[in-house]
């Protein structure tokens, strides 16, 4: 195999397969991008077996073959090449390396063999849509944040993606939930995927979907079967397996009968809870809300480190109200909200509070309360 391909172009392909690949493995060969030349294009595979992209990119390709190499010493060769540097790669069957050259610089990596490689079984994909990448980044981007970290309820370390009725009609929702705070986000339905089956998509190939979501007008195919997801532009395709487990039923934890309303700026709000949170014990970070008519006075009490307490003059016309929440939380609400005003409704200073954004009903937050 012999190759020449420009840097910014190599570099973004090897960053892609670099970030999939498992540091801590015990299978050498997974730790190896899967270099495959053809004709004007060159790929590069990676998988940890849960999750695979295929990174496709022109290039000038004198003799096909394939091969495989580091996926992180490549990427840190190319990372560090100077701008607008043409690359060439050249596979040496005989001596088991990889020969990588630019300009003056020379490097030869050791290979492993290409049928060494695993590829991921393609599976009959029950439902294919397409979806614009900018629908799908705000789905994924404003839900990711609730993600549970713990791995013993392993069913909620993904986001829930699938078709339900919202208030205007059917939907494409992604909900995620910690148990502590949840994110509901819709979109309406693409064409194509009114029958797909409710899928987990994990959190490290929700982390990775964001590199193929840039450009807000592009065209994302999505297929979806009950095992496996694949998101795909022209150039990139990322596969991951789905969370073997049943989502709970979310919609239980989302409060109907919250009635008192509390209106703010949203940006306001959160620098407000930023700076009160300064003096909180790092382990509770409780943060007070007292609301009064069109006032929200934030209180933070810590016996070993001080107290701090900040007035806002927000919209609110219901009975006083005291409730606790952890700062960390409502700052993460907070920063999801692309709207200039959120609102809370609330019930009682026991029961879970829930946050939109202004009128916007398609995205839908809740947040438990703590003691304080």
């Amino acid at each position: 195999m012999k190759l020449s391909i420009e840097r910014a172009t190599l570099l973004k392909a090897v960053a892609q397969a670099q970030s999939v690949v498992e540091r801590r493995n015990t299978i050498p060969i997974l730790a190896n991008v899967l270099i495959e030349a053809e004709g004007a294009t060159v790929s590069f595979r990676a998988t940890d077996l849960d999750i695979e992209v295929v990174d496709k990119a022109a290039a000038m390709v004198e003799r096909a073959g394939a091969t495989t190499v580091s996926a992180v010493m490549l990427h840190e060769i190319v990372r560090k090449l100077p701008d607008g540097a043409l690359v060439s790669l050249t596979d040496d069957q005989r001596t088991g390396r990889l020969t990588v050259e630019a300009g003056r610089s020379t490097f030869a990596l050791a290979t492993l063999p290409r049928e060494d490689f695993p590829v991921m079984a393609s599976s009959e994909y029950q439902t294919n849509f397409s979806a614009k990448a900018g629908d799908l980044k705000r789905l994924f981007e404003k839900s990711k944040f609730a993600i549970s970290t713990e791995e013993t309820r392993y069913y909620l370390n993904g986001v829930y993606m699938h078709v339900a009725e919202g208030e205007d009609g059917r939907v494409l929702r992604c909900v995620a939930t910690d148990g502590h705070r949840l994110a509901r986000i819709d979109c309406p339905v693409p064409p194509g995927a009114e029958a797909m089956p409710g899928v987990i998509v994990p959190r490290k190939t929700v982390n990775e979907l964001k590199k193929l979501l840039d450009d807000d007008a592009a065209d994302i195919a999505i297929s979806v079967s009950e095992t496996k997801v694949r998101f795909a532009t022209a150039e990139i395709a990322l596969t991951s397996k789905v969370i073997d487990g049943t989502f709970p039923d979310y919609s239980r934890v989302i409060p109907v009968g919250n009635q008192k309303r509390l209106e703010v700026d949203a940006s306001e709000f959160a620098k407000a809870v930023d700076r009160v949170a300064t003096v909180s014990s790092e382990r509770s970070r409780a943060v007070k809300l007292i609301l009064d008519e069109d006032k929200l006075t934030l209180s933070v009490n810590a016996p070993d480190s001080g107290m701090a307490q900040e007035e806002l003059v927000v919209a609110y016309g219901d009975d006083h109200l005291e409730i606790g929440f952890n700062a960390k939380y409502l700052l993460e609400i907070a920063s999801q909200i692309d709207r200039e005003n959120a609102v809370f409704l609330f019930n009682s200073s026991g029961e879970p509070a829930l946050v939109r954004e202004g009128t916007d009903a398609s995205a839908v937050y809740v947040v438990m309360p703590m003691r304080v």
